[in-house]
This record gives structure tokens, C-alpha cells and sequence, in this order.
């Protein structure tokens, strides 16, 4: 006689994840609405994200977009300053405080990144998880559908998420590609731009399987953050934590008169309305991402019993323990003197880059030439990158060693906006003034209207060691 296959398995010997059965099927989570205080909080911030989100890529910044990230061109644009490839200390420093700030974030307030501001999470609660509750009859309280949902209401919810994906999708790419390039893909159809038509269908695509398949699988499974918690977490950081000494033991709430229970009296609300399916009386766990929504439900239960509320609060693994609170400690010392230098080194950077970015290169070929009359000649490479959006008017100058002086290349170079142009320029020092040795040259790109300086760059100026004969050319 066959069993059934939740009989033939062995029973695990402990909680794997919040979203299998025993059996190793996925438990479809259903989390009831707790609309306390908290969430209340938690949903203006939603809506000011969903309105930053969306306006952001339609800002300008000194003409350029405030945020635009050109992968394709390698150009960065945060807040109206430019990243180009060349800026590889710069960008690598903007990152690295990007990351210092996330780690002392965590270790002072937790994972409220995860639960207050992750797009993955603020998109789901306060996006997709309304328009399904809308359509299933659970709208306002959560929770699963009390009947078998219509196909009709089914067919009503992909509809309306599937445009709710192409309105995350597009702006998503407005990102990377620009509103005004975005907005000539959408009036001009898919088959003007098929591959930018194949892009947003395939990132809308991804969109409806996140939001309406995978949802706080992402979270769980895929998200390393929940994973690094053991590090970037301290005994004093902040978490979302059930009062033990006060809620245990758990019963009704006749026992609790009777002085042989706890105030938690095990209604499960903290459970079932959880995004992520699990018990908050476990203690700290991976799955957490701080929504506290445990904490409105479990205060609206506590104030129908007329008990005192934060039975789950924020905490610390230190204040569950009675330790004072410790605010000064190693993490949040070290982590701002760590961001404070590296902002330091970050905006001494980037006020000596300057509107032309400017490399010298030498020329491919002999390096130095010797003339009839004796001067020593080099030709250099000037790659000059334009950092604005309008095109400049550039001159060459070399302006050390004084005794050098260009005597080839281009008099006036037209850079367009955006763009990089190499011109070659051919540097010479005279006889009476070659030193013998190689000696370094500073080239300067400056505006051909105004005289102003817009970049620089020092190369080694070569030629013969010693003196210089006349009529002679050497090579090394």
C-alpha cells in the first residue's frame, strides 16, 4: 500500500526555511495587514520613494541628468558630475563610501534598509501586494482569500501588475538609458528600436516573474545581505526582537490572570503576518528584514487585552540581555573615521578633475627625433575627453621646461560634448637648452574663447644623453 509522500519522509530535524512545507514544497505566503503605527510610517516613506524614483531620472543638473548610467558609453553621471573610465580612483572611492556608509547604517540602526527602503521590498508591500489583495477580496485586512478566486479576477490582477512591472521596467531603465532616449523607444514602437523593444520586454518580464512568482524568495534565497548579518551586526545594533522575560510563558489569557502566563498568549498574528513566514519568538533570523509588521500586530492584540504594547519592539541583543545601552563602540567609531577619510580623499580628487579630462601619450614610433639644427623633437598623443554635454573650443600649450615650445599639431581642437578626441603634437626643446637627460613636459588644454585652463597632463620629454650635434639623428 502506497503512503503518501508527506508519511514517507523523514521529518526534518530542524527549520529550514519560512517558505517550504515539510515535504519540500514552497509554502505560498499570504501575510495578513497589521496597519499600526509603524506601517502607517513605513507607507509615507513608500510613497515619497515611489515619487523620488520616479521624477529622479526627469532632474537636471547643470544640463546633465542628476543620475544616468551609460554602461554602453562607460559614463556615469551622479548628481551632475560625470564618471568617465578614465576616473577609476574616483569611482572606486564613491563606491567605497557608498559601502562604509551601508556598514555603519547596519551596525547602528539593522536591516532598515531592507525593511524601509529596498526596492524589493517597498515595490511589493506597497505596489503589488494592494492590486493582489484588491482583486483576491482581501483588500485592507491580507491575509489568504476566504473563497476560490474567479478567473476573471485572476486574469484582472496579471493585467494590472503586468502594467504596474512596465511602469517599475521603464523606470528602471530610465536609468541607464535616459528619459529622452526612453521616451523615442515608446513613441516610436518596437519595431523602429527592436533590440531597445526586446530590452524592456525582457526586464518587464523579469519584473512579473520577481513580484508575482519569486517575491520574498528574493529576499530569502537570493539577497546576500540576510547572510551577512553575523558581521555586519553588533550585540548593541538595532533589531526587531520579542520580549521573552516578558512574554513566557505563552497561554490564554485566563492563565495570565491566574499569574501562569506570559502576555505573548500565542495568537500567531506575529506569524501570519510576517512577508517572510516566520516566528519572531525564535530570536533573530536570517529571513528578518525589519518591516515590523510583528510589532503592529502584536501591539493591536496587546492593546485588545488591555496589556502594555512593545511586547516585540526594537531592541539590541545587549538590551534583551539587561545590558546598558552602548552607542560609542568599535563599529560606529571606526566605520565614520573610515567614510570620513575616504570622503576626505573623494572630494580632493575631485577638485583638481577639471571639464577636460586630460591624458598625454607618447606616439607610437621613434621616440625622439634630433633636427638639422640640433632641437630634440617628441610627439605626443592628447587625448582630451569633454566632460560637458556642449562642445568646447580647446588650444595645446606646453608650459614646462620654459625653452619648450609645440611646434606642430592642431592650433585650435573641437571636442564635442561627450566625446573624446586625440590630437598629436609635436613638442621640441632647442639645442642650448636640451639638459642631456630626459626631463618632464606639462601639456595644458585650455579654452580657446576665454584662455581658461580645462586639463593638464606631464610626460617625460626624451632625447640623446649629452650634448646634441648638429645634422645628426639619433634614436636610443
Amino acid at each position: 500500500m502506497n503512503r503518501p509522500l508527506s508519511e514517507s519522509l523523514l521529518p526534518p530535524e530542524e527549520h529550514v526555511l519560512s517558505t517550504l512545507e515539510a515535504d519540500g514544497r514552497r509554502r505560498w505566503l499570504k501575510p495578513r495587514l497589521s496597519k499600526g503605527a509603524y506601517y502607517r510610517k513605513r507607507r509615507l516613506v513608500a510613497y515619497a520613494l515611489f515619487a523620488v524614483w520616479t521624477v529622479l531620472p526627469f532632474v537636471r543638473i547643470g544640463g546633465q541628468p542628476a543620475v544616468l548610467l551609460d554602461v554602453p558609453a562607460r559614463r556615469f553621471t551622479l548628481f551632475g558630475f560625470t564618471f568617465l573610465p578614465t576616473d577609476t580612483v574616483l569611482l572606486a572611492l564613491f563606491l567605497l563610501a557608498l559601502l562604509l556608509a551601508f556598514f555603519m547604517a547596519t551596525a547602528l540602526f539593522g536591516r532598515v534598509w531592507c525593511g524601509w527602503a529596498c526596492p524589493q521590498t517597498v515595490y511589493l508591500e506597497f505596489l503589488f501586494r494592494p492590486i493582489e489583495r484588491l482583486f483576491e477580496g482581501t483588500a485592507g485586512r491580507g491575509g489568504p482569500p476566504k473563497k476560490p478566486v474567479s478567473a476573471a479576477r485572476t486574469a484582472g490582477k496579471v493585467i494590472v501588475s503586468f502594467l504596474a512591472c512596465l511602469y517599475v521596467a521603464n523606470t528602471f531603465l530610465a536609468y541607464f538609458v535616459g528619459v529622452e532616449r526612453l521616451g523615442r523607444w515608446i513613441v516610436a514602437g518596437p519595431f523602429a528600436h527592436p533590440a531597445a523593444f526586446l530590452v524592456v520586454a525582457a526586464v518587464t518580464a523579469l519584473m512579473m516573474f520577481d513580484f508575482l512568482y519569486f517575491r520574498e524568495q528574493m529576499c530569502i534565497l537570493t539577497c546576500p545581505y540576510g547572510r551577512l548579518q553575523s558581521v555586519l551586526l553588533d550585540r548593541d545594533s538595532l533589531i526587531v526582537a520579542y520580549d521573552r522575560r516578558r512574554g513566557e510563558p505563552r497561554g490564554k489569557a485566563s492563565k495570565k490572570a491566574l499569574g501562569e502566563a506570559g502576555d505573548c498568549v500565542d495568537c500567531m498574528r506575529c506569524v501570519t503576518t510576517c512577508p517572510t513566514g516566520i516566528d519572531i519568538r525564535e530570536g533573530l533570523q536570517m529571513e528578518c528584514i525589519h518591516c515590523t509588521q510583528c510589532i503592529d500586530a502584536c501591539d493591536d492584540v496587546m492593546h485588545r487585552l488591555g496589556r502594555a504594547p512593545r511586547l516585540v519592539r526594537y531592541s539590541s541583543k545587549n538590551r534583551d540581555a539587561g545590558a546598558p545601552k552602548r552607542l560609542l563602540r568599535v563599529r560606529t567609531v571606526l566605520y565614520p573615521v573610515l567614510l570620513g577619510i575616504v570622503l576626505t580623499a573623494f572630494f580632493v580628487v575631485l577638485a583638481h578633475k577639471t571639464d577636460v579630462q586630460t591624458t598625454v601619450v607618447r606616439n607610437p614610433g621613434s621616440p625622439f627625433v634630433v633636427t638639422d639644427e640640433g632641437a630634440v623633437r617628441n610627439v605626443f598623443q592628447v587625448k582630451m575627453t569633454n566632460r560637458r554635454k556642449t562642445p568646447r573650443t580647446v588650444t595645446v600649450r606646453v608650459t614646462r621646461p620654459a625653452a619648450a615650445r609645440v611646434v606642430a599639431g592642431h592650433e585650435r581642437v573641437e571636442i564635442p560634448g561627450g566625446r573624446t578626441v586625440v590630437a598629436p603634437v609635436t613638442v621640441e626643446i632647442g639645442r642650448s637648452a636640451w639638459a642631456g637627460h630626459p626631463v618632464p613636459v606639462t601639456l595644458e588644454v585650455r579654452d580657446a574663447h576665454d584662455d581658461t585652463l580645462l586639463g593638464s597632463d606631464e610626460i617625460r620629454f626624451l632625447g640623446p644623453l649629452g650634448a646634441v650635434h648638429p645634422a645628426k639623428k639619433e634614436t636610443p
